[in-house]
């Protein structure tokens, strides 16, 4: 295994950050840790990139010991924090450039493995990182991440606060970089992104609610969902909670989504419910469960 936690717990004063997390991560493969804010991840980032002591458990990264084994793993990782941490008032080309020497490498020694990134920014190279765009910030942290040639990568919610394009960018980025045998491990608070995992585990609290493939933990989703819209959304939610029957009500974009406690669900007897309570354009339709549903159902 190319990552492994085994019960891993930490507390900072009276608060759990994580609470016995044990998960593997195989080689090349790229793991989502999928969950809100305060959820955990950073921590367990910081503890597998040995910025950090956990209060029990052990854990591997690169078959090297996050206790004995630092300055390897230190040596084999590359780490890009949720905050732009590079250093401001350097332009792209020396904040890459200060990276390399750190690692004892050069740009040129390991440019193809940040050429389809760098190439995006290298006419910038003379610009300071502080006056970069969000996208262009991204892209040269992950190429000082990458310049020393890593064996695992750790993203730590790398496209917070990035516009939906260059998020995009960055996802196909980070499959070509799976394509050279790199290990990804990647945190998020976006669910939509969670999908373009190999696996994930979703976080809440500082506990593991399920590991496996997207499809998979789509696929178990207990409950019949349905798209619920109307001519009046702000009054559809408080219907739909007031519904005797009702058992999840989540804003979806466009619809709501919607599951009823009942097995013989009638969708014809909800659409009775509603128009009753003076709601129009009235649309029930089912629909696909998305790990987004799935993370609510689990965190209940």
């Amino acid at each position: 295994m190319s990552i492994s936690l085994q019960h891993i717990s930490k507390s900072f004063k009276d608060v759990t950050a994580v609470k016995d997390i044990s998960f593997e991560v195989k080689e090349g493969e790229l793991f989502g840790l999928i969950g809100p804010d305060g959820a955990g991840k950073t921590t367990i980032f910081r503890i597998l990139t040995t910025l950090l002591l956990a209060d029990e458990g052990t854990a591997t990264v690169a078959n090297f010991d996050v206790l004995e084994n630092y300055k390897d793993i230190r040596d084999n990782v590359g780490y890009m924090p949720g905050r732009f941490s590079l250093y401001q008032d350097l332009t792209v080309e020396e904040n890459l450039t200060f990276f390399a020497t750190i690692f004892g490498t050069t740009i040129e020694e390991n440019y193809d493995l940040i050429k389809d990134i760098y190439i995006q920014i290298e006419p910038f190279k003379n610009r300071r990182a502080g006056d970069l765009s969000g996208g262009m910030k991204q892209k040269l942290a992950l190429s000082c991440a990458l310049i020393h040639k890593p064996k695992v990568l750790f993203l730590d919610e790398p496209t917070t606060g990035v516009d939906p394009v260059s998020r995009k960018e960055f996802w196909e980025m980070l499959k070509r970089l799976q394509q050279k045998g790199i290990t990804i491990l990647v945190s998020t608070p976006y669910m939509d992104e969670a999908a373009l995992c190999d696996r994930i585990a979703l976080i809440q609290d500082g506990k593991i609610l399920q590991i496996d493939a997207p499809k998979e933990i789509v696929k178990h989703y207990p409950k019949s969902i349905y798209n619920v819209s109307a001519n009046n959304m702000y009054k559809l939610i408080e219907s739909l909670n007031e519904y005797q029957h009702s058992y999840s009500v989540y804003p979806f974009g466009e619809f709501i989504h919607y599951t009823d406690k009942r097995t013989n669900f009638n969708p014809e007897d909800l659409r009775k419910y509603l128009e009753d309570k003076g709601l129009k354009n009235i649309i029930i339709e089912p629909t696909e469960a998305t790990i987004e549903d799935t993370f609510m159902e689990l965190a209940k």
